[in-house]
C-alpha cells in the first residue's frame, strides 16, 4: 500500500475534500472488515460497527498524527469498537437469562464443515483471547505489532494466544473424535 498516498489523503481530507476521505475508506475498508468479522461474526452489528470505525475516524481526523500507519490506527479503532460491542452483547444476553444464548441454531456439530466449527469455537472465545487470536493468526500482524495495537504486553500477548489456543484445540478435538 502506498503510504505516501494515504498521508496525501489525509492531509485533503483534513482540509474537507469528501473525495480523499471516500477514497481512504475504500483502501482500507476491507482490512476492518476482516478485523471486524473476525471479531463479531458476519451480523448486521458486524456492519454496523464497521460503519462506526470509519466514522469514528473521521471525526478523529484532527487528532490523527500520522505516528502510526492508517490501517493500523484503523486496526484499533476496529478492535476496540467490536470489544464494546462483545460486552453489549454479554450484557443483553444476561438480561434473557432464560434464553439459552449459548446455543445457535445452525451449529449442529454434524452439519458443520471445519471451517464453520473453527469460526463457531472462535465466537465462543472470551473477547481478550478472540482480539490476540484475530490480529495475530488471521490478519497476520507480528506478536509485537498485536501488543502495539491492543495496549498490552508482549507476555501478555503470547500467554493470550497460547491459552486460545490450547481452547480451541481441547473444543474442536472433542467435536472432531469419530
Amino acid at each position: 500500500m502506498d503510504l505516501g498516498r494515504d498521508e496525501r489523503l489525509i492531509l485533503q481530507s483534513k482540509a474537507g475534500d469528501v473525495a480523499a476521505f471516500k477514497e481512504l475508506v475504500q483502501r482500507h475498508e476491507g482490512k476492518v472488515a476482516g478485523v471486524v468479522k473476525s471479531m463479531l461474526g458476519s451480523t448486521p452489528e458486524a456492519e454496523d460497527v464497521g460503519q462506526e470505525v470509519f466514522i469514528k475516524f473521521y471525526e478523529s481526523l484532527d487528532k490523527f498524527r500520522g505516528d502510526s500507519m492508517v490501517s493500523t490506527y484503523l486496526v484499533r479503532i476496529a478492535i476496540n469498537l467490536s470489544l464494546n460491542e462483545l460486552k453489549k452483547r454479554k450484557r443483553n444476553q444476561a438480561r434473557y437469562v432464560g434464553l439459552d444464548a449459548g446455543k445457535d441454531a445452525k451449529t449442529s456439530d454434524d452439519t458443520m464443515d471445519l471451517k464453520e466449527l473453527l469460526t463457531f469455537e472462535l465466537s465462543r472465545l472470551e473477547p481478550e483471547f478472540k482480539s490476540v487470536v484475530t490480529l495475530r493468526l488471521i490478519e497476520g500482524y507480528s506478536t509485537e505489532e498485536t501488543s502495539n495495537l491492543l495496549k498490552i504486553p508482549l507476555g501478555t500477548v503470547l500467554s493470550r494466544l497460547s491459552r486460545a489456543q490450547i481452547k480451541l484445540r481441547l473444543a474442536l478435538s472433542k467435536k472432531l473424535k469419530p
